[in-house]
């Protein structure tokens, strides 16, 4: 997969919101690692607000510091928060499912 080009692209105009859409979709772990670290060094760098769009956990516990929760069936929000203290706190069964994989707290 060819991620490279689009990053230079999207920070060349210094902009205040970067946007990715799953973007270690389809890479190894140690690629997306490498990925996460780069995000979050050009959100310091250029003091952005980066919006992620992504299911792979890793990536969420180590980038966010705040989250939002999408349900499909009903089509709204359900949760909103840091994604540490949602897998601990959310009431909301379906976050705490996904946060943890699926395993009980």
């Amino acid at each position: 997969m060819k991620k490279r080009p689009g990053l230079p692209r999207a920070i060349a105009l210094d902009p205040d919101i970067l946007f990715f859409d799953e973007p270690s979709a389809g890479l190894d772990p140690l690629s997306s690692k490498r990925l996460d670290d780069l995000i979050l060094e050009l959100r310091a760098e250029l003091g952005a607000t980066v919006i992620i769009v992504t299911h792979e956990l890793p990536s969420i516990f180590a980038i966010a510091d705040n989250s939002m929760f999408l349900d499909a069936e009903i089509r709204t929000a359900i949760a909103h928060g840091n994604p540490h203290q949602l897998l601990h706190d959310s009431e909301n069964e379906k976050v705490h499912k996904f946060l943890g994989r699926g395993e009980p707290e």
